[in-house]
């Protein structure tokens, strides 16, 4: 045999060395694929019912989003009313209220002056009379 053999067969021999270490690495490619499409496959048919779920939880969220705007309108009509009622009472009853409390207080004011002079009165003619004797 020739160098130019041997060369020749130990390039033929790498080169299956290498055809080898393709083909493992493809076939280990294969089963990663093969996991890779069950994993996707599982999780598939994991999340339809999850979906299936979160579809009726954000159905039954809108029914109560429904219910909730139905009671904040009616409250911010009660609000109104309330508003239109107290400004009903103000404009019948606030002007004639507060004229009559400030009539009886100036009444209370008044007796209240006038007992005062009686009581000053009466005594300023019992010192009188002690200081006469």
């Amino acid at each position: 045999m020739s160098a130019g053999q041997i060369a020749a067969l130990i390039a033929a021999g790498a080169f299956v060395l290498l055809v080898l270490f393709l083909v493992i690495a493809l076939v280990k490619l294969g089963r990663t694929l093969d996991e890779a499409t069950t994993a996707i496959r599982k999780a598939h048919e994991n999340t339809d019912p999850l979906l299936h779920g979160a579809n009726e939880t954000i159905t039954h969220v809108n029914t109560q989003l429904e219910r909730v705007d139905g009671i904040t309108a009616n409250a911010q009509a009660v609000s109104g009313n309330v508003s239109a009622l107290s400004s009903v009472f103000t404009a019948t009853l606030g002007g004639p209220l507060v004229k009559t409390a400030a009539l009886s207080y100036g009444i209370s004011k008044a007796m209240r002056a006038r007992r005062r002079k009686a009581d000053e009165g009466k005594h300023s003619r019992r010192r009188r009379k002690k200081g006469g004797r």
